[in-house]
């Protein structure tokens, strides 16, 4: 990375080698180079936070990191090693937008006294408040639009705001006003849902149970209610935002490359498409057999890939060859 210029990296994907788990092949007298070979789990994530803070000088100011991360087991006791790398990171400057569950559906048991891991964890990391996000990009379309039962709109799961209009007029703490515009603005998104701009809503009202704190305080939730009495949480016809729990198989294909942990690339594309420009550059750090350059290419992105096996380089290269090829694209 120190060849490359300050700020010349759009996003970063990467997963670095597990500690103490496994032994790559990188060739002769290159396993103390290896990240994961250190002595302690202190010593690794010191390791990982130099390589991030390099990291850091090559991405660009609007640039995200993503770091996929798993966890050991030491004498019984879970070492926590994500979150002690992530922990580690946000004390150098870097800001943490997201902490993702990759549910990876199943996985060996390898204990009986505790359950069955199938998680891992992806940081999302930001230099900077302001950051590139292409929100439309990764919406996820509605399974179902709003349709007109007997004269009225229902949404797609079923609501028609009947029930909230008897709640307002039942209601023991809104003002006759507040009832008033409260009527008024179920009106107002019903009329949304009718004209395609909203596919379901739940309206929120003084006096009945939050999912949120009530304290005017620490909650923007809890001001309005302070001030207006209600307000509405609305679900938009261009779609929903991905939750923090991503349910993807890890690849699974026979391989003959020996590579232990590759990146599936179902994985990548909500990454790259969400916080990398067509035309960015991607980088990986730690490309392995290059799924996140692949990736990044397949999706008409840039990629930088760095690997300190050449068996797994020289793969790596061979798979972006024969993908362009597929694709008609130029060479790699």
């Amino acid at each position: 990375m120190r060849r490359l210029p300050a700020e010349s990296v759009d996003c970063v994907i990467t997963s670095p080698p597990y500690w103490s788990q496994r032994e790559y092949d990188v060739g002769p007298g290159m396993g103390r180079h290896t990240v994961g070979s250190e002595a302690t789990p202190d010593e690794y994530v010191e390791r990982l936070r130099s390589v991030f803070s390099e990291v850091m000088r090559v991405l660009a100011p609007d640039g995200s990191l993503w770091l996929n991360m798993g966890d050991k087991y030491v004498n019984k006791d879970l070492v926590g090693l994500p979150w002690m790398t992530a922990l580690a990171l946000k004390r150098d400057g870097w800001i943490l937008r997201s902490d993702i569950l990759w549910n990876k559906m199943k996985g060996l048991h390898s204990a009986s006294d505790r359950m069955r891991s199938v998680h891992e964890y992806i940081f999302h990391f930001v230099k900077s408040r302001s950051y590139f996000f292409d929100r439309k990009s990764v919406l996820i379309k509605p399974q179902s639009r709003p349709t007109s039962v007997n004269g009225r709109m229902t949404s797609n799961t079923g609501v028609s705001g009947a029930k909230y209009r008897r709640y307002i007029d039942e209601s023991g703490d809104l003002t006759a006003a507040e009832k008033r515009r409260a009527r008024k603005a179920l009106d107002d998104v019903i009329a949304e849902m009718r004209d395609g701009k909203i596919v379901d809503f739940r309206m929120v009202m003084r006096g009945r149970r939050v999912s949120h704190s009530d304290k005017a305080s620490v909650s923007g939730r809890a001001r309005e209610l302070e001030e207006n009495g209600f307000f509405f949480l609305r679900a938009g016809a261009s779609g929903t935002m991905p939750t923090s729990i991503w349910s993807i198989v890890p690849e699974d294909e026979w391989r003959t490359d020996d590579h232990y942990a590759p990146f599936p690339v179902e994985l990548l594309r909500t990454p790259i498409k969400s916080t990398c420009a067509k035309g960015g550059i991607v980088m990986d750090p730690f490309c392995g057999t290059g799924s996140a350059v692949l990736a990044a290419v397949e999706l008409g992105r840039r990629g930088i890939g760095m690997e300190l096996g050449s068996k797994y380089a020289k793969l790596a290269a061979s798979r972006l060859r024969s993908s362009l090829n597929g694709h008609g694209s130029a060479k790699p």
